[in-house]
């Protein structure tokens, strides 16, 4: 298929949004905070863990939705949204582990995996700028 002319500035030498290293370091983050949120206390299911698996989520999501865009603006819109959502992830893991619901080692072995996410789209920001 053939993009309108004009179209074609969001492609890149990167075929698919699965090609790209920070959706799948993104797609593992997501994997770790569903495994780490199992322990929540079940009074939790609709509020701190859906929402802390809902926020990891997005980083992946939005990713893939801008990769398929058909403008650079919008593919790197879409990643400006996702990098946002590091920050709110780190942050409702920092208040499970204030509320004893997640160990020490367990914030301070998942907090470099979503800074290191958070550097990775900050780069794909800069590169589709």
């Amino acid at each position: 298929m053939t993009l309108p002319a004009g179209n074609q500035e969001g492609k890149s030498r990167i075929p698919s949004f699965k090609d790209l290293e920070v959706w799948k370091k993104a797609m593992k983050l997501v994997e770790r905070v569903y495994a780490l949120t199992r322990s929540y206390p079940p009074d939790e299911r609709f509020g701190l863990t859906a929402e802390s698996r809902k926020t990891s989520r997005s980083v992946p999501s939005n990713i893939a939705e801008g990769k398929m865009r058909y403008s650079q603006k919008e593919y790197h819109h879409f990643v400006s949204i996702a990098h946002g959502s590091p920050g709110e992830l780190h942050t409702q893991i920092l208040i499970g582990g204030g509320l004893g619901y997640l160990s020490v080692t367990d914030v301070e072995s998942i907090e470099p995996e979503i800074e290191e996410v958070g550097r990775m789209l900050r780069g794909l920001m800069r590169s589709l700028a």
